[in-house]
């Protein structure tokens, strides 16, 4: 092959990698953000017309999307966004319960270390606004960017990999079909108190508020009806 050949296939490998890219960012922020509910069928027909890409970058971002955990690959049936069920709800709230038991009380120890307040308070900004949380997309973004800012200075790299693999998103997005104004409004007011619990270096009082956050979550799902959840 000569240099030009080669030079041709590296170019179009990198324009697919970078459709492949794009396509995979766009399709998860639809997930994260409910433009594609849990259990709903990816029709690739009109994902292709959509973004003007073919099936074969498209399908790459499936498989992608899919070892991420927020899709499911049926055979003959094509790709579906990832729906839980009841038991893997339970299970993956006692596990992040552990995991993040433990990030909140680093968070607390670490908070005046490495700038780490000014990135906390900068990140969990939205928790202190007023206004009633009315839109499930936007509450879902907020509950994220806190807990994630919570992982982020905790300085624990592997507890924070671990979170992340936890795909909270995905389990928030199945809970938000019986979240009603009053629940958000709840959240909202622990996570100040779990905030404010770090931000005055008390691990006690961090784990503690969280815990009573997360176990109030569970038990939201321990209501939820058995149709929501994958049988």
């Amino acid at each position: 092959m000569s240099a030009a050949d080669q030079d041709m296939v590296a170019n179009g490998s990198a324009a697919r990698g970078g459709t492949v890219d794009r396509l995979v960012e766009h399709l998860r922020d639809g997930i994260i953000n409910s433009r594609y509910a849990p259990g709903q069928r990816l029709i690739e027909a009109d994902l292709t017309r959509e973004m003007g890409v073919s099936r074969g970058p498209l399908r790459e971002a499936f498989r992608r999307l899919a070892a991420e955990g927020l899709l499911e690959i049926v055979p003959n049936r094509g790709a579906f966004v990832r729906r839980l069920s009841f038991r893997e709800m339970t299970e993956l709230f006692q596990i992040r319960t552990a995991l993040e038991a433990l990030a909140v009380r680093s968070a607390a120890l670490a908070i005046d270390e490495d700038g780490n307040r000014a990135r906390f308070e900068a990140a969990i900004a939205p928790i202190w606004n007023e206004a009633p949380r009315l839109s499930g997309a936007a509450y879902h973004e907020e509950n994220r960017l806190f807990h994630q800012a919570i992982f982020d200075i905790c300085g624990n790299i592997q507890l924070t990999e671990l979170a992340r693999q936890l795909q909270l998103p995905l389990i928030m997005l199945q809970l938000s079909g019986v979240m009603t104004g009053d629940m958000y409004a709840d959240s909202v007011l622990e996570h100040r108190e779990i905030a404010q619990a770090i931000l005055n270096g008390d691990p006690d009082a961090s784990e503690k508020a969280l815990r009573r956050h997360l176990d109030r979550a569970a038990k939201i799902v321990e209501d939820m009806p058995r149709t929501i959840f994958r049988s």
